[in-house]
């Protein structure tokens, strides 16, 4: 957005190196797929030399492997490819091999019933224990974004081919499964509590409709973005489930850090999430938020309390991706067309048809 495509470049192929590493933790190997989650440069002052020593998730606190820096990789560079108008990055053979790797990782044949991916609790932006193992939204949605951007990217010749099919397949099915099981309202919540008690095989319709989720936002600003945009999950845990789910986690405490803490990285999401709804006011309301406190706070990492009004406990000062997300949410606020770089127009075949459930009644 700055007009400096080649430092994302640069990170883009450093990173594409990074995937190529043999990845062991103790005696196994993982996918050949798997981005790292972040690097280090360790630098040698004798042979002035850099070194960058990468993480697949032996490092992190979970020792998951990550899941959503794949993800990241394809949005950005169809991200790249959309500023620069420049295909030759994403169409050289180790960016089109990188991609398959990773898209090898999320459509290959397994046990699974739905469309959604399977993971481990720990393997994206939330790594300690939360109890998001499953089927997280945030995972589905970079799933998704970066199942369209590979549609945009990958070279129909050879393996590309076979791809973009089970790509269109994927995203048909993704699409209509997000939007009927993974948002509800009161509407809905009143018809299911209006379902038969029992039902099972093929007659058995207990749907969920998706509806307007910046509705949410402006009714329940208070619980949901207070003064500090924007909870990482919510509500918090506590008590028992609190200590069941995180294992008693010290730095995940009720209304901390990812149990209910406010993260002003989201800010860029909500803005995107904001302009593509036709709701500018609402980050406009959060940005003014932000810019009383996030700057004089010394842009930490995250905020803590019910209504983020605390720098985080053990908050990071200076946090690059707090800075990021504040620059970029103005940006696209200033130049909508930036939303061009990390959106896609709908897609009317993906849209299904909101039906009544067949066990509804009047």
């Amino acid at each position: 957005m700055n007009g400096e495509p080649d430092i994302v470049k640069n990170f883009l192929l450093k990173t594409l190196r990074l995937q190529a590493i043999e990845k062991r933790i103790d005696c196994f190997t993982l996918g050949e797929g798997v981005m790292p989650a972040s690097f280090k440069v360790l630098h040698d002052p004798v042979r002035k030399t850099d070194t960058m020593i990468a993480d697949f998730g032996e490092s992190a606190i979970g020792r998951v492997a990550p899941v959503d820096s794949g993800f990241w990789w394809i949005i950005l560079l169809r991200a790249y490819v959309k500023s620069t108008g420049d295909h030759s990055l994403a169409d050289k053979p180790d960016c089109q091999r990188g991609m398959r790797l990773i898209l090898t990782l999320c459509l290959s044949d397994g046990f699974d019933t739905f469309p959604t991916l399977l993971c481990a609790d720990g393997c994206c932006m939330i790594d300690r224990r939360m109890g998001i193992y499953g089927y997280p939204i945030e995972i589905q949605s970079l799933f998704f974004m970066a199942l369209r951007s590979a549609k945009f990217l990958l070279k129909p010749e050879g393996e590309g081919k076979e791809f973009l099919e089970r790509i269109d397949k994927r995203l048909q099915a993704l699409s209509f499964h997000i939007r009927e099981y993974f948002w509800l309202d009161h509407t809905q919540l009143n018809n299911i509590y209006r379902y038969k008690t029992e039902e099972y095989s093929h007659t058995a319709v207990n749907k969920f409709n998706a509806s307007a989720i910046m509705d949410l936002f402006e009714e329940r600003w208070e619980e949901l973005v207070g003064d500090m945009p924007l909870k990482a999950s919510y509500p918090a845990l506590e008590g028992k489930e609190w200590q069941i789910v995180t294992g008693c986690d010290p730095k995940n405490t009720r209304w901390s850090y990812h149990n209910g803490g406010s993260w002003p990285v989201i800010l860029w999401m909500v803005t995107a999430a904001c302009i593509k709804s036709g709701r500018p006011q609402i980050t406009r309301k959060a940005i003014e938020q932000v810019e009383q406190r996030l700057s004089k706070d010394g842009w930490p990492e995250y905020y803590d309390g019910k209504a983020g009004r605390y720098v985080g406990k053990q908050a990071r000062k200076f946090q690059t991706w707090s800075i990021a997300g504040y620059l970029v949410a103005k940006m696209m606020l200033e130049d909508p067309s930036n939303l061009g770089l990390i959106a896609f127009e709908e897609d009317k075949k993906m849209k299904p048809a909101l039906t009544r459930s067949a066990s509804w009644t009047a």
